[in-house]
């Protein structure tokens, strides 16, 4: 069960599940709020491994009816609220998400499992953004960095870890969490840096940046992500947290001129020509400087490493959007909220 399945992260996830585990059911569990969008899973229709079912984390009966039906023993949770703006806007909503939300799944599964737990697995895919922020001298953050959350957002993931670790003690439930770095790449909802910065040098808008554009992310492919959910998943201690980075540190400012350069190039216009849209724009509330993720603990243990330079992710990122000005237009029109009624309603 891949709740958020229908999401940027988790629609990666689920396709490369599905191509590779063909004898397995992979039920993909989504409200489908403005950031969960079935055109991010088109291709799989049809299959036999694959369902969707709609609906809410925090409804408890609706998730004691997936794990029912499907004989559900592995849950990967990838549902959440997950953009910082949002957050300082409307911190409640992501209270009941990312917080009650996942103790509602926590609770289900307790009690659908009950103490029949060998081969289960409750698996929380988290953030860097619970450890806080780092200065430029800082070191990078390790699984044993002290959680110090500096935005509602952020707040609401450090709980819900806090949750499935306690369900993890008090219960026995066997748990693994992963806290990732920036991603990026195809499918991202076009309110995110990249996406957003690659439609606005297409449309010539304003590209905002805040502040100076001096704060650091860890940017990570979101295919090298989902193959280390997919390696944790399978490979992973019960009980154990892993930290998944990019080993890719760049400033928002040398993201968003990258995304300039290779822009305005497939585009066929000059050399930096989009660069007079960089918009300097007030600071977000409590902006953290730097992320900076340490994975050696997965490396050593799995095996895992990125495997997608910055580079080349970003060629062909950039690319994507270009090349599906449909779904971009599906999205930041509205149009993509009624693709679940055309797909599922007559079914």
């Amino acid at each position: 069960m891949v709740t958020g399945g229908a999401g940027f992260i988790g629609s990666h996830v689920v396709k490369l599940l599905a191509g590779k585990y063909p004898a397995s059911k992979i039920v993909v569990f989504d409200a489908l709020t403005y950031a969960g969008n079935l055109a991010n899973l088109q291709e799989l229709d049809g299959l036999d491994n694959y369902v969707f079912v709609k609906g809410d984390i925090t409804d408890v009966d609706s998730v004691r009816r997936v794990l029912e039906e499907y004989g559900v023993d592995t849950i990967l949770n990838l549902a959440a609220e997950s953009h910082v703006d949002r957050s300082i806007t409307d911190p409640l909503i992501f209270a009941r998400t990312n917080v009650m939300g996942i103790l509602t799944l926590l609770h289900a599964a307790r009690e659908y499992w009950g103490d029949q737990l060998e081969g289960k697995l409750f698996y929380h895919i988290s953030t860097d953004e619970v450890y806080g922020s780092l200065g430029f001298e800082d070191g990078p953050f390790t699984e044993q960095t002290p959680y110090s959350p500096r935005s509602p957002y952020s707040a609401s993931k450090a709980s819900s870890d806090h949750f499935v670790r306690a369900f993890g003690e008090t219960y026995g439930m066997p748990i693994i969490i992963s806290n990732c770095s920036n991603n990026y790449g195809p499918y991202q909802f076009p309110e995110k840096l990249i996406p957003l910065t690659v439609n606005n040098i297409r449309n010539g808008k304003p590209i905002p940046v805040y502040g100076k554009g001096e704060n650091v992310r860890d940017w990570l492919y979101v295919g090298d992500h989902a193959r280390a959910i997919d390696l944790i998943m399978n490979h992973g201690t019960p009980g154990e947290t892993y930290n998944i980075g990019g080993d890719c540190e760049i400033s928002n400012i040398e993201v968003v001129k990258t995304l300039i350069e290779i822009t305005d190039r497939l585009l066929g216009r000059p050399e930096g020509a989009s660069a007079d849209l960089i918009t300097f724009v007030k600071d977000r509330s409590g902006h953290d400087l730097r992320y900076a993720i340490d994975h050696s603990k997965l490396t050593r243990e799995l095996g895992w490493r990125p495997a997608t330079a910055f580079r080349d992710g970003i060629e062909h990122t950039v690319k994507w959007y270009l090349e599906n000005s449909a779904w971009l237009k599906g999205v930041t029109s509205g149009e993509y909220l009624d693709y679940y009624t055309k797909m599922y309603a007559s079914r």
